[in-house]
């Protein structure tokens, strides 16, 4: 019957695997006698098919859509090696994978006396040939450019394993055969061997070592287990390399992480509880450290839209034997994820992205810390935070932010930088700005509470100030900045929209006159007001000494002498919560020793007088503020002089009555409120000459020009007596001629 002869065919198609061996034989009988039936791909197959005890006839139309549906599962099965990432069972691997290159020659089956072609490659690439030939171009063209993994070597390929789209040359279409690797891992198909290296290395920093294609699965990595501030933290082997791993860690950011501890534990100590919130968790270690220290101070909520990272944060917190809750709105769901005797204090964990939950709920408290800018989420962050609320922001975007990469930083920021000589300031003033703008956006005024740039990071800690009056007046800090690139002096533009005929008149520096062309750049918009509020960071001091945070402490208290403008030896600690810090910058706090009317209640509007007493503070406030900028004293030390002592120096600059301080910005540099020429003037009274270095560090009397002159001066006379020399003495002796003020060596022939 035509039924039966196509269901024989049918069967004759099928792949040895899935026909099992042994079996055939049965097969053909069972077709030919017609009482038994076949199986073939889970339709039963015979003259008549049995469905419901009715007899149905099976019509030749049936069978032919059959067997080509058989024959595309066939086909797809011949390319799961390239498009069939997702399987989940372990598979034979591709012949291009192998332990060793006599492994690969067992392939070509190597003869001295017959040609083979190459396993690797068709026909037309690589023609049949004899096994000395074929040995040399394995070894040459596919075992040295392998990739390898765990003892396999991934050569490459030049079979037509992956579909490539034909290039057309005039009327001939021909489809050209892509050279490319083969995953051992996920099967995908990669045609460089660099681009495969990192395919591999991702695979791993991710955890993805066991290959679905090897027989034996590769032991899967140990989490290692680090301690921070008495916090465990479990993390993958390749925590350290961020955007390839679901759990970064950088142990270089300890110091990042206790500036913003310090200051939660701060607002903590104004109103308790609060609602904080971590919208990049990564591992949980900063909201881990904020439940752990502050406990029931802080309603902590860890949040991450990696979903790897978020198992990463539950095992921590079961780790650290808090409790979690998973959902705010399924308090049924809550589990512990440890005994919970000692520590009952329990972590929201959140998985969604950081802009829809800070559009969805408030919080007192918001750290920003993503993966390069945080401009992306700053519209949101001001969105729903509450009013006296703290917004701290990590910008890891150093390249951008330090002048390295200047058009980066006008697309994040909108900002015209160059490098200059206080360029870790420059880039603190550029994020405020932008902090500014992202505010007053949503009618929110800051005060900028803390400004940290360091070799990583730059760190931004603000309080919000809800209303249109305080947004108004934020925005007008935000000023374009003059900048010479002869000297470097620089000062911001005044206020006004009106043109200015001359701008290089603002400068203090005549480099204009004095040299040819165009010699200032206006950079910005930056931020021109304080980057530091003092009362805060003697706060945050105290929490740092009381938490034990040793290498905060030293960071903090040069801030303060930096918000201060004053040298260390002028530093004096006393109690955080003095009377004279109960308010700062506007803001009335809640302190251990303030009356229940003198602090503001949260979430009320302040009074008219509490308003005009604000303004009357800062109005003379203004003048109190920290110089802007700092210089540098080797770039302007003069060439030939020994400078003084960066301590001596602070002190000349104290007595000839200008502010002055160090800053963390530069460990050589000073913040003063003196001009650059008057810092050079002093800066070369007190410098020696670099000849007389063993003479005691003094003043210099003498101006550079009288020097120059009495050098001038000495080479003359020196020149007279030479040519007296000459003319009366006939002797060849070299005469050594040495002055106080001037050394010569004069020769006679």
């Amino acid at each position: 019957m035509a039924a039966e002869e196509a269901a024989e065919a049918s069967l004759a198609r099928l792949s040895p695997e899935r026909r099992q061996p042994g079996r055939e034989d049965d097969d053909e009988e069972n077709l030919e006698g017609g009482g038994e039936t076949a199986a073939l791909n889970g339709v039963v197959v015979s003259g008549k098919v049995k469905r419901n005890n009715l007899d149905v006839k099976v019509t030749e139309s049936e069978l032919e859509t059959e067997e080509k549906g058989t024959e595309e599962e066939s086909t797809r099965e011949s390319d799961s090696n390239i498009l069939d990432v997702s399987s989940d069972y372990p598979r034979e691997k591709h012949i291009s994978i192998q332990r060793h290159l006599a492994d690969l020659e067992k392939l070509a089956d190597l003869k001295e006396d017959e040609k083979k072609p190459c396993p690797l490659c068709p026909e037309e690439k690589f023609k049949a040939c004899y096994s000395h030939k074929l040995h040399r171009h394995l070894q040459n063209l596919h075992w040295k450019v392998s990739v390898e993994f765990e003892g396999y070597r991934m050569c490459i390929c030049h079979l037509p394993c992956r579909p490539v789209k034909p290039n057309l040359v005039g009327d001939q279409t021909f489809s050209k055969m892509g050279a490319h690797y083969h995953c051992i891992i996920c099967s995908a198909t990669i045609t460089r061997r660099t681009d495969m290296i990192g395919h591999i290395n991702r695979h791993v920093n991710k955890g993805e070592t066991e290959s679905r294609f090897i027989t034996v699965p590769a032991p899967k990595s140990s989490h290692e287990v680090l301690k921070e501030s008495a916090t465990d933290v479990q993390v993958l082997p390749n925590y350290s390399t961020p955007q390839k791993t679901d759990s970064y860690f950088n142990p270089k950011m300890k110091l990042n992480r206790q500036l913003i501890f310090c200051a939660l534990a701060v607002l903590a100590e104004e109103r308790k509880p609060i609602e904080c919130l971590d919208a990049f968790g990564a591992t949980g270690i900063m909201g881990l450290q904020w439940a752990k220290h502050l406990r029931s101070s802080v309603k902590v909520t860890i949040n991450d839209c990696n979903e790897n990272s978020v198992t990463m944060i539950h095992e921590n917190c079961h780790l650290n034997k808090m409790k979690v809750k998973l959902n705010t709105k399924e308090d049924d769901n809550d589990e512990a994820m440890g005994d919970g005797e000692e520590n009952t204090d329990t972590i929201e964990v959140t998985k969604m992205d950081a802009n829809v939950i800070m559009h969805l709920r408030s919080f007192d408290f918001i750290h920003l810390d993503p993966f390069g800018t945080s401009v992306n989420y700053l519209d949101s962050a001001f969105r729903n935070v509450r009013n006296l609320g703290i917004v701290s922001l990590t910008s890891t975007d150093i390249s951008s932010l330090y002048a390295k990469a200047q058009h980066v930083a006008l697309r994040h920021y909108g900002c015209n930088i160059v490098r200059t000589e206080y360029y870790k300031e420059l880039a603190a003033r550029i994020v405020i700005a932008a902090v500014t703008r992202a505010a007053a956006r949503c009618n929110k005024g800051i005060e900028v509470l803390l400004a940290v740039a360091l070799e990583h990071f730059v760190l931004v800690v603000v309080r919000v100030l809800r209303g249109p009056s305080p947004a108004d007046d934020s925005a007008k800090k935000i000023r374009y900045l003059i900048h010479c690139q002869w000297c470097e002096e620089r000062i911001f533009q005044k206020e006004g929209n009106m043109v200015e005929e001359n701008p290089y008149q603002q400068l203090p520096c005549d480099c204009h006159g004095s040299m040819p062309g165009k010699t200032a750049v206006v950079l910005g918009p930056l931020w021109s007001g304080a980057l530091f509020n003092t009362g805060f960071l003697r706060r945050m001091l105290f929490e740092a000494v009381q938490y034990g945070l040793d290498e905060a402490q030293p960071l903090l208290k040069t801030l303060v002498c930096e918000a201060e403008c004053t040298t260390l030896k002028h530093f004096s600690t006393h109690s955080p919560y003095d009377e004279n810090k109960q308010e700062e910058c506007g803001v009335y706090i809640k302190t251990p020793n303030t009356s229940a009317e003198s602090y503001l209640v949260h979430r009320k509007r302040k009074s008219d007088e509490v308003i005009r007493n604000t303004a009357k503070r800062q109005k003379s406030e203004n003048s109190a503020e920290h110089p802007a900028f700092y210089y540098n004293i080797h770039r302007h030390s003069i060439k030939g002089m020994n400078m003084p002592k960066l301590n001596k120096f602070l002190n000349y600059l104290s007595e000839a009555g200008y502010r002055v301080s160090r800053t963390h910005f530069d460990p050589m540099g000073v913040r003063t409120n003196a001009p650059l020429a008057q810092f050079k003037t002093i800066l070369m009274k007190y410098s020696t000459p670099t000849y007389a270095g063993g003479q005691a560090e003094g003043p210099v009397h003498l101006t550079e020009d009288v020097q120059a002159g009495e050098q001038v001066q000495a080479a003359a006379d020196c020149k007279a007596e030479d040519a007296e020399f000459l003319e009366d003495g006939k002797s060849g002796v070299a005469v050594a001629m040495f002055t106080k003020d001037y050394p010569t060596h004069c020769t006679a022939d």
